[in-house]
């Protein structure tokens, strides 16, 4: 590559910057900064003075840690955290206004709003374990997925967050992909459109911070948005992905994805830009030993004070009682957020959690 080539491409770089930029403040009636990925050396980085990247030494200190998960018996935790059959009457036909939705587990999210039905991270394997077949028990999910592939009503979009295992599933992708070919839409962040490809999905839009865009020609917007976060899957391949969240509104319904977060001061742009949001699914577990996780997951405290930031009409908590993947009691994360709520004299239905496979309907109306 020559010095011409190379100075086009930095320009045409900087002009892309640019423009994200300028959208980002077209949309805000104050002067506010959005933040923007910093890309240095082929990865991705944090631009938060919080963000630390996890290291070989504290990895090792963290496995350390002691596991107070206590994940009891399937037959116990059918009684605590029980998995309901979903509706198909109910997702065939939802409500024609507000948004349903319909918890599969973890981050995955059936999201039916405007005539659409939306997945969040769907993750309807065993495991998180890169290779399946040689998962360990740790890895594997402690309640069953709460439907299948083959059950689930037309989709017509899926959102990824980021590549992480326990929100990306090769499986699933593929699986997915096979029942609705062509008519399915992957909206993705900017890094991984290559790897969609390969798995052998064609309509793959992906975009980094701040972008927009309408795939469906329905008014359906959809957007970008950052959260702090890190991408991984393999040993050599750190931060070369983005990781974010995902605001979508039609009209005067929204929903906001928030994905995997550390607690920053984005949310209260996002707010700004794109609140209230009818309906926000903010993370409320995987947060323990605090001193590690305190960089990459958010906690209940930290939830509640998020949902404040971006105006939520309501909000529910997900990444949860699905997998083990932190050292916290398997219940705590939905205790915890029940003492937060009370102790700031916040309805409780303003935030709740739901069943795996329960279906809810949300509307902007929460007198």
């Amino acid at each position: 590559m020559n010095i011409t080539s190379v100075s086009r491409t930095c320009f045409q770089r900087s002009l892309g910057q640019f423009i994200r930029i300028y959208r980002c403040l077209a949309n805000s009636s104050t002067d506010i900064q959005c933040a923007k990925p910093l890309y240095l050396n082929g990865r991705y980085v944090s631009p938060w003075r919080t963000w630390e990247m996890p290291s070989f030494r504290t990895l090792r200190k963290v496995l350390q840690e002691k596991d107070q998960s206590s994940i009891p018996s399937p037959q116990e935790l059918d009684s605590t955290l029980p998995v309901l059959s979903p509706n198909p009457a109910s997702l065939a036909d939802p409500p024609t206004s507000g948004i349903q939705a319909t918890w599969l587990g973890h981050a995955s999210l059936l999201i039916q709003m405007n005539g659409i039905n939306i997945l969040t991270d769907p993750v309807f394997g065993d495991t998180t374990f890169p290779v399946p077949s040689l998962s360990p028990r740790s890895f594997k999910r402690y309640r069953p997925v709460a439907m299948a592939i083959e059950d689930l009503p037309r989709i017509d979009v899926i959102l990824i967050s980021h590549n992480h295992y326990d929100h990306l599933d090769y499986r699933s992708v593929v699986e997915l992909n096979h029942r609705f070919g062509e008519n399915l839409q992957w909206l993705t962040p900017v890094g991984i459109k290559e790897w969609f490809q390969q798995s052998g999905c064609g309509n793959v839009r992906e975009l980094t911070w701040w972008e927009s865009l309408s795939p469906l020609g329905d008014g359906t917007r959809f957007t970008f948005v950052p959260s702090q976060h890190w991408c991984r899957r393999g040993i050599t391949d750190t931060n070369r992905v983005l990781w974010g969240g995902w605001v979508m509104r039609k009209g005067d319904t929204s929903f906001y994805f928030v994905g995997d977060t550390a607690f920053c001061d984005v949310f209260s742009q996002i707010g700004h830009l794109y609140g209230p949001f009818t309906l926000a699914a903010i993370p409320i577990g995987a947060y323990e030993p605090r001193w590690f996780m305190k960089m990459s997951h958010i906690n209940p405290k930290e939830a509640v004070l998020l949902h404040q930031m971006i105006r939520s009409k309501n909000s529910i908590g997900i990444h949860w009682g699905t997998f083990r993947l932190t050292t916290e009691f398997y219940l705590e994360p939905r205790r915890k957020l029940k003492e937060e709520l009370a102790r700031q004299n916040i309805p409780l239905n303003q935030f709740t959690t739901m069943s795996h496979g329960e279906t809810r309907h949300f509307t902007s109306d929460i007198s």
